[in-house]
């Protein structure tokens, strides 16, 4: 049995907002812990400089096979690193690459992963990477999707939603906690009270609920305008943009929405993100 605990999401599906709850509770802080102090509490897997320390060359002159083969040694560096759990950010999918598995099972404990509604997926996807909404529904539906390679991080190999979401979904025997976005927004205490369990804090109700005041949207979204914040894509298009479910009423089409459940239909009916009439 691994220590590494897997925070895995689909790229703008709530990742960033389950780091920061659990970096605030772990810290139980009187304040809300700054971007910068996140790091000690969540690593993130496609960080380079492992994969330029393992492999011996910059990690912007790999390739995405050869990223794909340092994984597995890449999170025993990561597991082999801390005594106790490490959380480590990931937006891989799960399984594999070339042959290659994009997860080390043995150094890992476990999962949370975090889906959300592929109707909202969209539009907080076309923002964050400056795509057209029509752009941002054909990626999504791609099943050789991954991100670039650059100098703040190595390829992930993402894939589309429904691969995505059945992948990590069908993980329970191994330990992987599924949470949806829209509960978490709506029923914060009893989402994140599972989450504060896995760390064995889910008894202490005033840390919990003091770190999701802490993680609150808004308070993120602040932080950003004071301090800026180091995954945002430019200065210019805020990382924390809006945070609310249901846009998609208002910035799709229905030639849109059917093309997402065209593409998604059996893991939005299983996670009840299927709307009446489609």
């Amino acid at each position: 049995m691994g220590n590494i605990v897997w925070l895995a999401s689909y790229p703008k599906s709530g990742n960033t907002w389950l780091r920061a709850f659990l970096a605030n509770l772990i810290a139980d802080a009187r304040a809300p812990l700054a971007f910068d102090a996140w790091v000690q509490y969540a690593v993130d897997e496609a960080n380079p400089e492992r994969f330029s320390r393992i492999s011996g060359l910059p990690s912007t002159q790999l390739d995405i096979s050869a990223l794909c083969r340092l994984r597995a040694g890449v999170h025993v560096d990561i597991a082999g690193a801390v005594r106790g759990s490490v959380f480590v950010k990931t937006h891989n999918l799960a399984g594999s690459f070339d042959g290659n598995p994009l997860q080390n099972w043995q150094v890992t404990a476990g999962a949370i992963y975090v889906l959300r509604n592929p109707l909202d997926v969209c539009i907080s996807f076309a923002a964050h990477f400056g795509l057209s909404l029509d752009d941002a529904i054909a990626r999504m539906a791609d099943p050789n999707l991954a991100t670039g390679n650059d100098a703040l991080f190595v390829s992930e190999i993402v894939g589309s939603w429904s691969q995505h979401v059945l992948g990590w979904t069908a993980l329970a025997a191994r330990g992987v906690l599924v949470l949806r976005y829209e509960d978490m927004l709506d029923k914060p205490l009893k989402a994140f009270t599972r989450v504060a369990r896995m760390v064995g804090l889910g008894d202490d109700r005033a840390r919990i609920q003091r770190a999701i005041a802490f993680s609150d949207f808004r308070q993120l979204r602040q932080m950003e305008r004071n301090n800026g914040f180091r995954e945002a894509v430019s200065p210019d298009v805020p990382f924390f943009r809006s945070g609310r479910a249901k846009q998609w009423r208002e910035r799709l089409t229905r030639a849109q929405v059917k093309q997402l459940i065209g593409a998604h239909r059996e893991p939005m009916q299983r996670f009840g993100y299927l709307p009446a009439g489609y």
